[in-house]
């Protein structure tokens, strides 16, 4: 299990033939704005081997404190409605081996769906560009990287991001993980309009392995403005057999667990 709740991702892609299917609530704010999403839904199929197509349909509220210290980035309405879409392709170009960790990249391209006049949207495109690192051994998984976000819109900026996870399996029933999440300042129409370091805990508790689980996740910044996260999902996954060149990847959760969550 990997990526969703926590704001790292990881390298590895939905199962050649399997899908994947969220449906989730998030809120993102600081003393300036807080926005959340909701209902949001993500869809991820294993499309080709070590590919990943996804995609990700938002609404969501733009809340901004009002707070006359604080404009004029956080002073105007509230608005609730549709946000950004965004499209991705999430490819591992090197596997994991006992010795070697797995790599991917994971482009991500946001279409501007959501009103940029009510403050629900960017008004224009803009892209994500990440690089991210995966090893499991055991009961633990660890992964991380970080990239670059590209904006070209006024009162938004490009920045860079990065973030590391260490999470572990506890059962039959339990993930229970905790990262460090770094992001430059976004803007003045976001509410990120410095840098921040975040510690997030989150995990997945599993109805069933792996096709029906609960995501969830909350943290908070240690450095840096001062800014509250949250998640909170229900996840499926379905699909035939892998089969074809992907095989060839090691997937050590499953040799150390029975049954484990092999999802993204």
């Amino acid at each position: 299990m990997a990526g969703p709740p926590f704001q790292t991702d990881d390298p590895e892609p939905v199962d050649l033939g399997h899908y994947e299917f969220y449906v989730f609530s998030g809120v993102d704010g600081t003393p300036i704005e807080t926005d959340t999403t909701g209902p949001s839904f993500e869809f991820n199929w294993g499309a080709l081997p070590d590919t990943q197509l996804h995609a990700i349909l938002s609404f969501g509220a733009a809340v901004p404190s009002n707070g006359p210290q604080y404009a004029p980035a956080g002073v105007g309405p509230s608005a609730f409605g549709l946000l950004d879409t965004e499209l991705g392709v999430k490819y591992r170009f090197v596997s994991q081996t006992p010795d070697r960790p797995e790599i991917g990249i994971f482009p991500m391209i946001e279409l501007p769906t959501g009103s940029y006049s009510r403050g629900l949207g960017v008004g224009s495109t803009w892209y994500k560009l990440p690089v991210w690192i995966q090893k499991d051994w055991g009961p633990w998984t660890t992964y991380g990287g970080g990239g670059y976000q590209l904006m070209h819109q006024v009162d938004y900026k490009s920045f860079p991001y990065a973030g590391w996870l260490l999470q572990r399996d506890i059962g039959q029933k339990w993930t229970l993980g905790g990262e460090l999440w770094y992001h430059g300042a976004e803007g003045l129409a976001t509410p990120q309009t410095q840098s921040a370091t975040m510690f997030d805990f989150g995990g997945y508790y599993y109805f069933s392995k792996p096709a029906f689980q609960l995501l969830f996740a909350l943290g908070h910044t240690i450095v840096g403005q001062s800014e509250t996260y949250a998640y909170l999902g229900l996840y499926w996954t379905w699909g035939g057999k892998e089969s074809g060149p992907a095989s060839a990847a090691v997937d050590w959760s499953q040799t150390a667990r029975t049954p484990i969550a092999a999802l993204e």
